[in-house]
């Protein structure tokens, strides 16, 4: 026991301190953001962007979609980051800058499929049958550059009512092999072919390639493959394009890029080459074609999150082999590493999903996926699968890459 003394003592002092001391500041509580649509995005065959505006009045009239956001870390070369090709850039010695983002909260299952319908009408006009009315009736109106012949790159943007924020949204691949079809099912063949194959789509010797890299046997030519991603009509140079021009639009504003399939893919690409958050939906792996475009290396690219699941073949990267689906469509999708946080659902293991090519599709994901508890993450207290970067993970390892200039091209 205390002697009375200090008992005296020290009571008063204790309740001063109880009375006087301020409470500890509760933690900032990340905004959620309201989206309204407010452009189309289309790219014509001669490589020209065109936008066209979705009435602010009408889009505002029917309301928003929130998305809750969190602090992303990004990193961007600390230069002019619009160049198509940086094989002859000493990026070590130009250094990068460092800046916390508001990006989306990949961790809220609400936020991915919130995305997640913003990618999937990428795909469609607003009004037309498989377009997620978000937050109303969107109007209808005659886009610019969507003719029904138009063959580019296309899209939506979605902005914060006071431009704070602008979410580019990319269409992935149309094909009948995994739903869909169109004018640009051709050029999104290209590009797959070229961005996702080991070398120029040479499956066997009964394809033809995409590019003259093959150099017989299993050998391919590394300078050839380089410079056939970067030609003006493809689509990772024409979105590099794309994005200087929305920058110009909103030139103070917080940008995120979505996209489904190649379009995430694209989205991935783009987000490491001018540091901005990402979210991609059943991407194919993009970090061979990173390296090829010799794209800047961050010290870090957690803010590139990709999100699919295990019985999807094309992200997993088992889409390929002459007896494939993928192969059989005419596709050589044979990459599987990806950039960035990977977000994967076991729907094999868990939900005794099979292995098949069919369940690629974003309405897949939206419908089965994302718009109910996924039950493993709550029973550890989270709302989707933790992110995690893929680790030991290697593209082509049979694959011979090098200078073979003075080869005979396309022998078998």
């Amino acid at each position: 026991m205390l002697p009375s003394s200090l008992t005296q003592f020290l009571v008063p002092l204790l309740d001063y301190f109880a009375y006087t001391s301020e409470p500890p500041a509760p933690a900032p509580v990340p905004p959620r953001l309201q989206f309204e649509l407010r452009h189309e995005h289309a790219v014509t065959p001669d490589a020209h962007v065109y936008f066209s505006d979705v009435s602010p009045l009408r889009a505002q009239a029917h309301g928003a979609l929130a998305v809750s956001t969190r602090s992303v870390r990004t990193h961007r070369p600390a230069f002019n980051a619009s160049r198509r090709f940086w094989k002859d850039v000493d990026l070590m010695s130009l250094g990068w800058d460092g800046d916390e983002v508001q990006g989306p909260d990949i961790e809220q299952r609400e936020t991915l499929l919130t995305l997640a319908k913003m990618t999937n009408n990428a795909y469609f006009e607003p009004g037309e049958t498989g377009w997620y009315d978000l937050s109303g009736n969107w109007s209808t109106h005659k886009p610019v550059g969507w003719e029904p012949d138009a063959d580019g790159f296309r899209g939506y943007i979605f902005a914060t009512p006071d431009n704070s924020t602008v979410v580019l949204s990319i269409k992935g691949t149309s094909a009948a092999v995994i739903g869909g079809g169109g004018p640009t099912t051709k050029k999104d063949k290209l590009n797959d072919n070229l961005l996702f194959s080991c070398c120029c789509a040479r499956v066997d010797w009964t394809w033809t390639t995409v590019c003259g890299c093959y150099r017989g046997g299993w050998k391919c030519d590394q300078d050839c493959l380089e410079q056939s991603l970067i030609d003006d009509s493809l689509f990772y140079p024409t979105g590099t394009n794309l994005y200087n021009n929305l920058t110009y639009m909103y030139p103070d504003s917080n940008i995120w890029i979505i996209g489904h399939s190649l379009g995430g893919s694209l989205a991935s690409l783009l987000g490491v080459t001018f540091g901005i958050p990402v979210v991609a939906f059943e991407a194919p792996g993009e970090k061979m074609a990173a390296q090829r475009l010799h794209l800047p290396s961050p010290p870090s690219t957690q803010h590139v999150t990709h999100v699919y699941h295990t019985a999807d073949p094309i992200p997993m990267g088992t889409c390929n082999g002459v007896l494939s689906s993928c192969a059989l469509g005419g596709y050589a999708l044979e990459s599987q590493c990806h950039l960035g946080e990977v977000i994967l659902y076991d729907t094999v293991s868990n939900l005794s999903w099979a292995v098949d090519v069919r369940t690629h599709t974003i309405v897949n994901v939206i419908e089965k996926l994302l718009s109910v508890p996924w039950a493993p993450a709550e029973e550890v207290g989270r709302q989707v699968p933790e992110a995690r970067p893929q680790e030991d993970c290697v593209d082509c390892f049979s694959w011979d890459f090098g200078n073979y200039t003075n080869a005979t091209r396309g022998l078998s």
